[in-house]
């Protein structure tokens, strides 16, 4: 029987028995939550929207610090992501928070292309995750998660619709992370208008498909005011880490010439229900919802691409176990079937050179007997005009013999006709 049908048979057969007493397990909760604080915790943001729209502002007001940071200019190339962690402390709590910011987002000329970066750097936090979840020695207590758990988009304060850039954006990005989106230096329109731009926010990305995040409302605790909240979205915001007195007390506001913007007055913003249901409140859900429905539609897709599959094409349980026998096996026998192919493309190249060779060997033997007839019919031309000459050598010499013959008869005649005549003068 499979391991995984006596997991199955064992949960099946469940049962609930009384106490006779206390026993402690009730403490339970009281362990996980100091060994949580302990470990501290992780929170990951990415603020997404033009420069200029005051993100890095809004993030300074709701931490209630100053992050370092370089202000972005309107002349970037193409978009880029600046990543920057932070460790915070409030009472015995830690947080390391990391702030992805969209440094020249919406500056271009040709803005289509301009939601790719943010969506790969979204997967590649994903694929770090999944890598060190893969390895056979994983220490995922201490690993720095840097998937993104929130995404803050700052809509531009027009007061009249989204723009196509942000439609596109948000719907390629709805389904890898938590949007929330707010409008950002809503102080920049009056109320009347900021009522009715909410509206057409809202009915816009309804029409469009595009799935926001939502406070949850399953839990009783929450569920009133989450419920509220979700009405409220998106939200209309401030920022500002300027203190103002007003009347005796020291507040964060803006000073206009006309009058002064608090940023934590409810009448005039919608900062304090951003800060309650993105820290206060929801920041655990943002987390488990990132971890159970975004990196898990992720990893289920990377996992298919992979070739592991839950079920067998009969719909049966297919364990991961046998789904990597299955893919070994199956990789093996792509191996095998490579291999053959390259012995037998190998004894094909060979047979092919062998022939080549073969053939250029006769060329050369063909050529060797040319130029070896060739030779011969020289040398044989050679051989009769030496002979030739021989003769004519010969005959030379047989002539100057004679001649030289000839010429000695001569001498000896006309000196015995001389020696006759010398004597018939004596006398």
């Amino acid at each position: 029987m499979a391991a995984t049908d006596i997991a199955r048979q064992v949960g099946e057969g469940c049962r609930t028995v009384p106490l006779a007493g206390h026993v402690g397990f009730d403490s339970l909760p009281d362990q996980l939550v100091n060994k949580s604080v302990s470990q501290g915790f992780c929170f990951n943001i990415l603020c997404v929207g033009e420069t200029g729209l005051g993100k890095s502002t809004l993030m300074d007001t709701l931490f209630n610090t100053k992050f370092e940071g370089e202000p972005a200019t309107h002349t970037q190339p193409g978009v880029q992501l600046r990543s920057n962690t932070y460790d915070l402390q409030e009472s015995n709590v830690g947080l390391k928070l990391t702030i992805v910011s969209t440094v020249g987002f919406g500056d271009q000329i040709n803005k289509e292309d301009s939601y790719k970066p943010i969506m790969e750097f979204i997967d590649a936090q994903f694929e770090a995750y999944l890598q060190e979840e893969l390895k056979i020695r994983r220490v995922l207590h201490t690993y720095h998660d840097s998937r993104i758990h929130a995404c803050l988009y700052f809509i531009a304060p027009t007061g009249h619709s989204l723009k196509s850039l942000d439609l596109v954006t948000m719907k390629k990005l709805d389904s890898k992370v938590n949007i929330i989106p707010i409008i950002a230096k809503s102080d920049a329109i009056s109320k009347s208008e900021l009522t009715k731009f909410k509206i057409k926010i809202t009915s816009e990305l309804v029409s469009n498909g595009v799935q926001i995040y939502q406070f949850p409302t399953d839990d009783e605790s929450v569920a009133e005011i989450n419920g509220t909240m979700n009405a409220h979205l998106p939200f209309a915001v401030i920022g500002s880490t300027e203190e103002l007195k007003i009347g005796n007390k020291m507040m964060k506001a803006r000073q206009y010439p006309w009058g002064t913007v608090q940023v934590e007055n409810e009448a005039h913003c919608d900062f304090v229900k951003l800060r309650e249901m993105l820290i206060r409140i929801n920041m655990e859900d943002l987390r488990e919802q990132t971890h159970s429905r975004h990196y898990e539609l992720y990893r289920r897709c990377k996992l298919e691409e992979m070739g592991f599959k839950d079920t067998d094409p009969d719909s049966k349980p297919f364990s991961l176990q046998e789904t990597y026998e299955a893919k070994r096996n199956e990789f093996l026998g792509e191996l095998q079937k490579k291999e053959e192919e390259m012995r037998q493309m190998f004894v094909q190249r060979v047979k092919e050179k062998e022939a080549e060779l073969k053939e250029a060997e006769k060329e050369l033997h063909e050529k060797f007997d040319r130029l070896k007839k060739l030779h011969q019919d020289e040398k044989k031309k050679l051989e009769d005009k030496k002979k030739s000459l021989d003769d004519e050598v010969n005959a030379f010499k047989q002539r100057k013999t004679a001649a030289e013959l000839l010429q000695s008869q001569g001498s000896q005649a006309g000196g015995s006709q001389t020696l006759k005549r010398d004597k018939e003068k004596k006398k």
